[in-house]
């Protein structure tokens, strides 16, 4: 945490999808030793990221759960994940949670948790069913939603209104560390660590919240985890190039990436534009296209299931050199320009190997060299 010039508490955003992603990642695996896990998973992030730094996603909200603060003490580590919940065992049977709303309701609801981190790399289905599971509570001016200490009951999303976070601090005093000015999530990480409130929230104004109970957002945020690592990993085991991945490596690829449904047609790439990341065709086609010295676009390759493509404007730094279209309903895993920079870093010789490759398929088909930056 960090102290602002009025002496106010901070959580940095990138703290907080840390202790997401260790959270995430060990009610998957469920090892035996948490602290000798934590060593390793810490140790291997570490090293993963090399030379390259992952920033926190714009979208991050400040949680008012202070996670360090839990992990700090002793009486209460001992508790964490009293409450298991293994996805392997979960079946699809049974009665889902289904709260009607208005039209209206869902799609501001929709709107305000489509970038909340846990909920990015949900597809359709399971993002429908996040807001069918979320609740509205209206609070009045001063009251509390979350009290310190207290048992973790729900998740919220704020609809509107003004909220407060505090911490007590060593003399028993609270002392504001966040405000909540109308938009913004909190109540996550008590959930997950199934931990006592280690913050309170309290209104600071008459405001509306969406709230998820603490059984079913478990449910969904760590079965969407535990299915989109086993279907990435698959789809990973049969790429060439990423063989040279360790399999710790590999499993954090998987959880890098993010999933993207194209309909026929659809730009995924345009030849001129910065390179924000590399996709993984999981079904579908992508054609590739690029403009040569006659200004005409060609079409020069297809790309269809288990390869990739984007990888070179982000091994060269330069613009995209040619562009990419789907074809059909196509379906890819896309990798985001801080990741790739962050886990990819064993495979960057091949890719850089491919240059070559590319810059010869070229030459056949325009007979003279062109910007090959990214041409797949």
């Amino acid at each position: 945490m960090a102290k602002t010039p009025s002496g106010k508490i901070t959580v940095p955003d990138e703290l907080r999808d840390v202790l997401l992603e260790f959270t995430i990642s060990y009610l998957l695996e469920q090892p035996p030793d948490v602290v000798e896990f934590a060593i390793n998973f810490f140790t291997n992030m570490r090293d993963n990221r090399k030379e390259g730094r992952r920033t926190s996603s714009p979208d991050s909200i400040i949680s008012e759960d202070d996670e360090p603060e839990i992990l700090r003490k002793e009486g209460r580590r001992k508790s964490v994940f009293a409450e298991t919940y293994d996805p392997s065992d979960d079946s699809d049977e049974g009665q889902k949670a289904v709260h009607p709303k208005t039209d209206e309701q869902r799609k501001s609801l929709a709107e305000s948790v489509k970038n909340i981190l846990l909920f990015r790399s949900l597809d359709k289905e399971q993002m429908n069913e996040v807001l069918d599971a979320m609740f509205e509570k209206k609070v009045s001016k001063d009251e509390f939603v979350i009290k310190q200490g207290d048992d973790g009951d729900n998740f919220y999303v704020i609809e509107n209104g003004t909220f407060e976070a505090y911490v007590q601090d060593d003399s028993g005093q609270p002392k504001l560390i966040h405000t909540y000015k109308g938009k913004g999530s909190f109540g996550e990480l008590a959930l997950l660590y199934n931990m006592p409130r280690a913050a309170s929230i309290k209104a600071a104004s008459p405001g509306s919240l969406w709230a998820m109970d603490r059984i079913t957002f478990r449910r969904i945020v760590l079965k969407s985890a535990f299915r989109k690592r086993k279907m990435y990993e698959q789809l990973i085991d049969l790429v060439p190039m990423l063989k040279t991945l360790q399999n710790y490596e590999r499993m954090n690829l998987a959880d890098a990436l993010i999933p993207k449904v194209y309909q026929d047609a659809e730009t995924i790439i345009k030849q001129g534009d910065s390179a924000d990341g590399m996709y993984f065709v999981e079904s579908g086609t992508v054609r590739i296209t690029i403009i040569g010295d006659n200004n005409q676009e060609t079409e020069i390759k297809r790309i269809s299931k288990v390869r990739y493509f984007g990888e070179l404007a982000l091994v060269t730094h330069k613009p995209r050199a040619a562009s990419a279209y789907s074809v059909g309903e196509t379906k890819l895993a896309f990798l985001e320009v801080d990741a790739f920079e962050r886990l990819l870093g064993p495979c960057m010789d091949i890719m850089k190997r491919n240059i070559d490759d590319y810059e010869t398929q070229l030459v056949k088909i325009f007979g003279s060299k062109q910007n090959i930056s990214d041409v797949r």
